[in-house]
């Protein structure tokens, strides 16, 4: 059976919104610019790089602990918003930071943009 290319791109776009579904990855729009200004106004760089332990874990570390994760978002809010002990790749424990913003949205902006490392 011969498809034309309206019945193509249609059912091109049904499987790949199909694969998108059981993924269980969040495709919700993340930017970046932002996440990364907010990062470094909240001294988050001091301590964490993108792709290298510093004194905390990478971000990159850091999303694969919580890839597949249901409650990922919600325990990397509690840490940025409740200034938990964490402890520190040298095994010392100190109090995480509060991020720098009190705006729902700017948070789970940067946490997403965290856990797509």
């Amino acid at each position: 059976m011969k498809l034309s290319i309206p019945q193509k791109l249609i059912t091109l776009s049904v499987l790949g919104l199909a694969a998108a579904a059981f993924t269980g990855t969040s495709y919700a729009a993340v930017n970046a610019d932002a996440a990364a200004a907010l990062a470094k106004k909240s001294d988050c760089l001091k301590c964490h790089a993108i792709d290298k332990d510093k004194k905390a874990a990478s971000y990159k570390k850091i999303a694969e602990k919580y890839k597949g994760k249901a409650d990922a978002e919600a325990k990397l809010m509690d840490v940025l918003t409740k200034a938990p002990k964490v402890k520190q790749q040298d095994g010392t424990e100190e109090e995480h930071k509060v991020v720098a913003s009190k705006d729902a949205a700017e948070i789970k902006n940067l946490i997403g943009w965290i856990l797509a490392q």
